[in-house]
């Protein structure tokens, strides 16, 4: 008697290999059978219609707080993701002393944009040592499992103290504290080490994240801490543009190059993306970790399947008029109050004929490419674009079709054309501003990123920058995007044995866990059964439904038939089921 049967579905097997009409059978969370499985189950699946995959690993989630007191982890669940990778860019809630826990609440509120209130409330800060933190989350059930890597951030807080805050240089001591620490957390289970190096990255004081500009010493003593270690992963998120005086790309690849090598032969990965302002930075990246890993070392490449980019909007952490005067005057009132302001004929005219004042600076939260990107407004408005709430929701417009391009249409300004559609749905629509991996107008780029045989689907922040993205939804527009829609209007895209292998054995392969990420007999039954034709992504929406009565945009989405967890059923038709099968992997450990 199996648990359950999946029955005349396309499998693909994470392999890489095309897909095969087989059953699979599932026993005691395992998958026990691949082929005709003859015999009973409490729980048939006809996947008739539909492909059987691996469950998706998500190497890049920001889930550090939700973990401790959000059961379902979405939206994440929601699209396919069975393991979840938490604490990258170097931010998170452990290790942690009690009286640094505001810190962390604003580090993560300004890097991370997620609302300070719903984390003072959310939190359940039943830990100080990052072991006690994995035991702490482990102890509560969820949908679907999560790793752990040890963030830089708070690492360095816990030992330096204000020191750290304000950027100080970590002496011998100090780095040896470090190291004992994150190799105390490895036997433990985590899955890594992780930094953050961006000058995206604020506190929601305005001050630099504690380990934005640490030196060579202290990230290769903190490295070392592997020499001795048979797992856990090194991640690094770099700018390469927040230089001091003197320095280069060169000299700052050069110090994650020494990073790496300091890992003693450990796996990692750099994240991989198209900048405007500096439009080759993402090729000397290829060629500089080619060259790494030409000399020995096995770096990957973490990328985004679309632009990484920012939703604006009046129901949003950014919007165009956020720095106007007039609109100043009006952002504490609520969203229909604002409508109903901004409606009128004679505060329109005001706000346009306006100047936006600077709102980064010191001890501003507002990053300056802010105020960098509203002074160069109408530059921008060529992509800068409207997802409609009906028929595909398209994250590869021209301009044609951008708030420029509209503005040409109608004979107005940029300005009139954003703050009109602003104004659209009651002032939840929304204007989605593709500010990586789009300064060409087009993807093509972005798919020689995919191809490259180093590449790692990632980079989503499920769980972060919760009024201006969703990009948990990766997994499903790889498959939507480029595996379908792209090539059904005539474009490159990707076969979709190779993006199922991407989204699974690939990740688990780079992991190390051997456990998943492939649907073979005798591994954990994480499995997805999608409607693939008829997988689509809707537009993103706000919701209140975080702590304190904080906002999220979700995005829904259709063609989940079902998705298992260590087989369980976490998903059916969409809907997150009561199943709890989720733990807390600890790498390293059977």
């Amino acid at each position: 008697m199996f648990d359950v049967k999946i029955i005349n579905g396309h499998v693909f097997d994470g392999s890489g290999t095309e897909a095969k009409q087989i059953n699979v059978a599932i026993k005691d969370g395992f998958i026990t059978e691949i082929g005709a499985c003859e015999g009973e189950a409490k729980q048939i699946i006809d996947a008739r219609d539909s492909i059987v995959t691996p469950g998706f690993i998500d190497l890049h989630t920001h889930y550090d707080g939700q973990v401790s007191w959000d059961e379902e982890l979405k939206p994440s669940v929601n699209h396919g993701v069975t393991t979840a990778v938490l604490g990258n860019c170097g931010v998170g809630f452990a290790p942690c002393r009690k009286d640094d826990r505001d810190k962390l609440v604003r580090l993560m509120e300004g890097v991370e944009d997620i609302p300070g209130t719903a984390l003072h409330e959310g939190l359940t800060w039943e830990w100080e040592t990052f072991p006690e933190y994995m035991d702490a989350i482990d102890k509560k059930p969820h949908t679907i499992d999560v790793a752990v890597m040890v963030p830089h951030d708070p690492l360095r807080v816990y030992v330096m103290g204000d020191r750290a805050v304000y950027n100080q240089p970590a002496n011998s001591d100090e780095v040896l504290q470090m190291k004992s620490l994150v190799s105390e957390a490895l036997d433990a289970g985590a899955i890594g080490f992780s930094i953050g190096r961006s000058d995206f990255h604020k506190t929601s004081d305005g001050d630099w994240t504690p380990g934005s500009e640490a030196g060579r010493d202290e990230l290769v003593g903190i490295a070392s801490a592997f020499s001795d270690k048979d797992h856990g992963v090194l991640q690094a998120v770099n700018d390469f543009d927040m230089l001091r005086e003197g320095e280069s790309f060169e000299t700052e690849f050069d110090l994650m190059e020494a990073f790496f090598h300091a890992g003693n032969g450990r796996k990692g990965s750099i994240s991989l993306m198209e900048r405007d302002f500096a439009p080759d930075d993402w090729k000397n990246i290829i060629k500089r970790t080619e060259k790494m890993n030409a000399d020995g070392l096995d770096i990957y490449l973490q990328v985004a399947p679309r632009a990484i980019g920012a939703f604006n909007g009046l129901n949003c952490t950014f919007h165009p008029f956020m720095g106007h005067p007039s609109y100043l005057g009006i952002m504490d009132k609520t969203l229909e109050e604002k409508v109903e302001i901004m409606r009128a004929p004679k505060f329109k005219a005001q706000i346009l004929s306006e100047t936006p004042i600077k709102l980064s600076g010191e001890n501003s939260p507002v990053p300056p490419v802010v105020d960098v990107m509203i002074a160069g407004f109408e530059g921008i408005a060529e992509k800068l674009f409207k997802l409609d709430y009906t028929g595909v929701v398209d994250y590869e417009q021209t301009s044609e079709t951008s708030i420029a391009g509209l503005a040409r249409r109608d004979g107005v300004s940029v300005w009139e054309k954003a703050y009109d559609l602003m104004l659209d749905d009651n002032g939840r629509a929304m204007i989605y501003y593709p500010v990586y991996n789009y300064t060409h107008m087009n993807y093509d780029n972005v798919l020689t990123m995919m191809n490259h045989p180093k590449a790692l689907p990632g980079l989503s922040d499920g769980g972060a920058h919760v009024g201006t993205i969703c990009d948990a939804s990766f997994p499903t527009y790889l498959l939507s995007h480029w595996t379908r829609d792209r090539m059904q209007n005539g474009k490159s895209g990707v076969n979709l044995a190779r993006a199922i292998q991407m989204l699974s054995a690939d990740g688990a392969d780079y992991l190390g866990l051997s456990d998943r990420g492939r649907i073979k007999v005798g591994l954990r039954a994480d499995l997805n059964v999608i409607d693939y034709r008829g997988l689509d992504l809707g537009v993103p929406r706000m919701i209140k439904d975080l702590p304190a009565g904080g906002q999220r945009l979700v995005q829904p989405v259709k063609g989940y038939k079902a998705t298992f967890v260590a087989g369980q059923q976490v998903v059916a038709n969409d809907v997150v089921t009561a199943a709890r099968p989720g733990r807390l992997v600890r790498a390293g450990q059977s």
